[in-house]
Protein backbone atom coordinates (compact mmCIF):
# COMPACT_ATOMS: atom_id res chain seq x y z
CA UNK A 1 0.00 0.00 0.00
CA UNK A 2 1.35 3.51 -0.99
CA UNK A 3 0.41 6.31 1.76
CA UNK A 4 0.63 10.40 1.81
CA UNK A 5 1.60 11.94 5.08
CA UNK A 6 1.40 14.90 6.29
CA UNK A 7 3.65 16.14 9.10
CA UNK A 8 3.27 19.50 10.65
CA UNK A 9 6.75 20.72 12.04
CA UNK A 10 7.42 23.70 14.49
CA UNK A 11 10.63 25.25 12.99
CA UNK A 12 11.93 28.24 15.09
CA UNK A 13 13.80 31.10 13.34
CA UNK A 14 16.10 33.66 14.95
CA UNK A 15 16.44 37.69 14.34
CA UNK A 16 13.27 38.69 12.46
CA UNK A 17 10.77 41.23 12.39
CA UNK A 18 7.34 40.12 10.59
CA UNK A 19 5.37 37.20 10.41
CA UNK A 20 6.07 37.26 6.98
CA UNK A 21 9.42 37.01 6.94
CA UNK A 22 9.74 34.15 9.27
CA UNK A 23 8.03 32.14 7.35
CA UNK A 24 10.01 32.80 4.06
CA UNK A 25 13.08 32.13 6.52
CA UNK A 26 11.60 29.02 8.17
CA UNK A 27 10.95 27.38 3.99
CA UNK A 28 14.45 27.95 3.27
CA UNK A 29 15.88 26.54 6.06
CA UNK A 30 13.81 23.69 6.17
CA UNK A 31 14.30 22.99 2.28
CA UNK A 32 18.15 23.19 3.10
CA UNK A 33 17.99 20.45 5.49
CA UNK A 34 15.78 18.31 3.62
CA UNK A 35 17.72 18.82 0.39
CA UNK A 36 19.06 16.94 -1.53
CA UNK A 37 17.98 13.65 0.44
CA UNK A 38 14.34 14.18 0.50
CA UNK A 39 13.92 17.09 -2.45
CA UNK A 40 10.42 15.36 -3.08
CA UNK A 41 8.77 16.29 0.00
CA UNK A 42 6.67 19.16 -0.20
CA UNK A 43 7.15 22.21 1.92
CA UNK A 44 3.89 24.22 2.81
CA UNK A 45 2.77 26.89 6.00
CA UNK A 46 0.63 25.72 8.45
CA UNK A 47 -2.47 26.49 9.81
CA UNK A 48 -3.33 27.68 13.19
CA UNK A 49 -5.76 28.65 14.76
CA UNK A 50 -7.19 30.93 18.15
CA UNK A 51 -9.33 28.34 20.64
CA UNK A 52 -11.81 30.82 19.49
CA UNK A 53 -11.67 29.61 15.84
CA UNK A 54 -10.37 32.72 14.71
CA UNK A 55 -7.38 31.92 11.77
CA UNK A 56 -3.86 33.20 12.93
CA UNK A 57 -0.41 33.55 10.97
CA UNK A 58 1.69 30.33 10.87
CA UNK A 59 4.42 32.59 12.32
CA UNK A 60 4.13 33.96 16.00
CA UNK A 61 7.37 36.34 16.30
CA UNK A 62 8.60 37.59 19.82
CA UNK A 63 11.38 39.07 20.84
CA UNK A 64 12.97 39.52 17.12
CA UNK A 65 12.53 35.40 17.33
CA UNK A 66 9.81 33.25 16.02
CA UNK A 67 8.04 30.08 15.64
CA UNK A 68 6.61 28.75 12.49
CA UNK A 69 4.03 26.33 11.29
CA UNK A 70 5.29 23.90 8.81
CA UNK A 71 3.33 20.94 6.74
CA UNK A 72 5.42 18.88 5.38
CA UNK A 73 4.03 16.11 3.00
CA UNK A 74 5.59 13.15 1.95
CA UNK A 75 4.53 9.97 -0.23
CA UNK A 76 5.43 6.47 1.24
CA UNK A 77 5.55 3.36 -1.22
CA UNK A 78 5.21 -0.37 0.15
CA UNK A 79 4.03 0.38 3.75
CA UNK A 80 1.58 -2.62 5.95
CA UNK A 81 -0.80 -0.11 7.50
CA UNK A 82 -1.14 3.50 7.79
CA UNK A 83 0.57 3.36 11.20
CA UNK A 84 4.03 2.25 9.15
CA UNK A 85 3.57 5.33 6.73
CA UNK A 86 3.52 7.41 9.76
CA UNK A 87 6.75 5.91 11.33
CA UNK A 88 8.39 6.16 8.09
CA UNK A 89 7.73 9.59 7.44
CA UNK A 90 8.61 11.13 10.73
CA UNK A 91 11.67 8.66 11.02
CA UNK A 92 13.02 10.22 7.03
CA UNK A 93 11.96 14.04 7.98
CA UNK A 94 12.97 13.79 11.50
CA UNK A 95 16.83 12.28 10.91
CA UNK A 96 17.25 16.20 8.94
CA UNK A 97 15.28 17.96 11.01
CA UNK A 98 17.16 17.39 14.27
CA UNK A 99 15.75 19.61 17.08
CA UNK A 100 12.33 20.37 15.35
CA UNK A 101 9.33 18.96 17.00
CA UNK A 102 7.42 17.12 14.80
CA UNK A 103 3.68 15.84 14.52
CA UNK A 104 1.61 13.11 12.12
CA UNK A 105 -1.29 15.09 10.78
CA UNK A 106 -2.84 12.87 8.37
CA UNK A 107 -2.12 9.85 6.83
CA UNK A 108 -4.27 8.94 3.56
CA UNK A 109 -4.03 5.48 1.27
CA UNK A 110 -3.10 6.81 -2.48
CA UNK A 111 -5.55 4.81 -4.78
CA UNK A 112 -3.26 3.12 -7.37
CA UNK A 113 -4.59 2.76 -10.90
CA UNK A 114 -1.20 0.76 -12.13
CA UNK A 115 -2.31 -2.37 -10.47
CA UNK A 116 -4.90 -2.85 -13.07
CA UNK A 117 -2.81 -1.97 -16.19
CA UNK A 118 -0.19 -4.86 -17.81
CA UNK A 119 2.90 -4.31 -17.94
CA UNK A 120 5.01 -4.17 -21.30
CA UNK A 121 5.70 -7.95 -21.06
CA UNK A 122 2.14 -8.66 -20.56
CA UNK A 123 2.23 -9.43 -16.86
CA UNK A 124 0.05 -7.55 -13.76
CA UNK A 125 2.22 -4.73 -12.31
CA UNK A 126 1.79 -6.48 -8.97
CA UNK A 127 4.57 -8.70 -8.61
CA UNK A 128 7.02 -5.33 -8.80
CA UNK A 129 6.23 -3.36 -6.11
CA UNK A 130 9.53 -1.61 -5.70
CA UNK A 131 9.31 -0.82 -9.64
CA UNK A 132 6.51 1.33 -8.79
CA UNK A 133 7.85 2.98 -6.14
CA UNK A 134 10.52 4.21 -8.72
CA UNK A 135 8.31 5.26 -11.19
CA UNK A 136 5.76 6.92 -9.11
CA UNK A 137 8.48 8.76 -7.59
CA UNK A 138 10.04 10.52 -11.01
CA UNK A 139 6.69 11.35 -11.92
CA UNK A 140 5.12 8.15 -13.28
CA UNK A 141 7.18 7.74 -17.24
CA UNK A 142 5.91 4.98 -18.86
CA UNK A 143 9.73 4.17 -19.54
CA UNK A 144 11.40 0.98 -18.85
CA UNK A 145 13.65 2.22 -16.06
CA UNK A 146 11.67 0.51 -12.68
CA UNK A 147 11.05 -2.96 -15.30
CA UNK A 148 12.78 -5.98 -14.05
CA UNK A 149 13.04 -9.12 -16.41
Amino acid sequence: MDCRVVVEAAVPVYDVETADEAVRIAISKTGEMLNPDLNYVEIETGRRTSPGGEELPPAFVAADEALVALRLRMDVFNVDREKHASRVARKEIGQRLRNIPLKVLSVEEIEDDSEAEPSPDGSADGDQASGDAVDSADGGDDDATGVRD
